[in-house]
């Protein structure tokens, strides 16, 4: 079944690293963000440091110019 959740987004229209790109992006924003108010733990700067890498990763996937 995991393989389904890995597989059915490569049949999208769009470019497919784009889109991948930005649902990691929305998961990760998320997922700091349940941990902080769902279950109570405060992200410590590693956390917060790991998630900006992610997110400045998913910045040059989606929005760098291309030729």
């Amino acid at each position: 079944m995991l393989v389904l959740y890995g597989a059915i987004p490569t049949f999208q229209p769009a470019h497919f690293g784009r889109v991948y790109a930005a649902y990691e992006g929305i998961f990760i924003v998320l997922a700091v963000q349940w941990g902080w108010q769902v279950d109570k733990i405060t992200p410590d700067r590693f956390d917060l440091i790991g998630a900006a890498i992610c997110l400045s990763g998913v910045s040059i996937i989606m929005y760098w110019p291309r030729g």
